[in-house]
């Protein structure tokens, strides 16, 4: 049996993860308010509306190349970045010089091979955005992490980024089958042997070792949870979570929220990957709160 590869079940499927993915963003972002740090304890709503970051913001280029394209083509991926890109939805400051650069006509590939020395940003941007991806090649993960690694050359470079962005765009591929998401163990199994070697796939072994750990707390502070914004710092532990909440977007939001870190960032991979799953939406209450995705993109056509 396969995923439906029709136009429509892939963009279902897509839309599906994109809108898992910003609700996370935006809720995950409520909690760097400091009066809001008790109604994190509490598991309680901060009220609304939640506004997203460039986390959703960048995977909204993702989708809407996608719907056009069949395929991410890195030209037109790179041109959306730019043009869409809002300085005040919290980006670093080397995407943001990047950024303007490109749309002042500079070219993405010198530019963002440039970064950090000539090494490439090594950070989670490019695995933020990605889970929509993985969505779309449910019916071929390997596919997804072929796509994922491409879509990550506009902005980032280093080689852990971009295993990075594969490992959650196997993710979600996987959590996205047609019979409904493999068990924890199996998708973990499943990324690890679709990813190079590297500090990402070294993370995601430990993290597969400690999935009958209940203290989300414990397992960030062995594997990462993004506080230094790096792919290997944050993926290992986003997928840990998405993980052991297959199908359950609240307990998955609550588990990766509460461990800290880069909080919308890793709620957001996490939202991506679970609501790529039949069962993984998040709740209406949440998606009502959550600010609209932005008019530049169609949220029916994908376009």
């Amino acid at each position: 049996m396969t995923a439906d590869s029709s136009p429509d079940g892939r963009l279902a499927r897509t839309l599906a993860a994109l809108r898992g993915l910003a609700v996370g963003d935006a809720l995950g972002s409520q909690f760097f308010v400091p009066e809001n740090y008790p109604l994190l304890t509490r598991r309680a709503l901060p009220p609304g509306p939640w506004q997203w970051t460039d986390d959703t913001e960048m995977a909204c280029s993702v989708v809407a190349v996608l719907a056009a394209h069949r395929r991410i083509d890195q030209d037109e991926l790179a041109r959306s970045f730019a043009q869409h890109h809002d300085f005040d939805r919290g980006y670093g400051p080397a995407v943001n010089r990047l950024l303007r650069l490109i749309r002042e006509g500079g070219d993405w590939r010198e530019l963002a091979s440039a970064l950090f020395n000539g090494q490439g940003s090594w950070g989670n941007g490019a695995a933020m955005r990605i889970a929509p991806l993985g969505a779309w090649y449910a019916d071929d993960p390997e596919q997804a992490t072929h796509q994922a690694e491409i879509s990550a050359y506009p902005t980032h470079q280093h080689r852990e980024a971009m295993v990075g962005a594969m490992a959650v765009a196997a993710a979600a591929a996987l959590a996205a089958a047609p019979g409904g998401p493999p068990g924890a163990g199996a998708l973990l199994d499943g990324v690890i042997a679709l990813v190079p070697h590297s500090a990402v796939e070294a993370g995601l072994r430990r993290a597969r070792d400690m999935l009958d750990y209940d203290d989300a707390s414990t397992v960030a502070a062995v594997l990462g949870c993004g506080r230094r914004t790096s792919a290997h710092d944050t993926v290992p532990f986003a997928l840990w979570s998405a993980a052991r909440s297959l199908g359950d977007y609240q307990r998955a939001f609550w588990t990766t929220a509460q461990a800290g870190g880069d909080v919308d960032t890793n709620c957001a991979i996490v939202g991506g990957v679970v609501a790529a799953g039949k069962a993984g939406a998040p709740p209406a209450e949440w998606a009502e709160r959550t600010e609209a995705l932005p008019d530049w993109m169609s949220v029916e056509s994908g376009a």
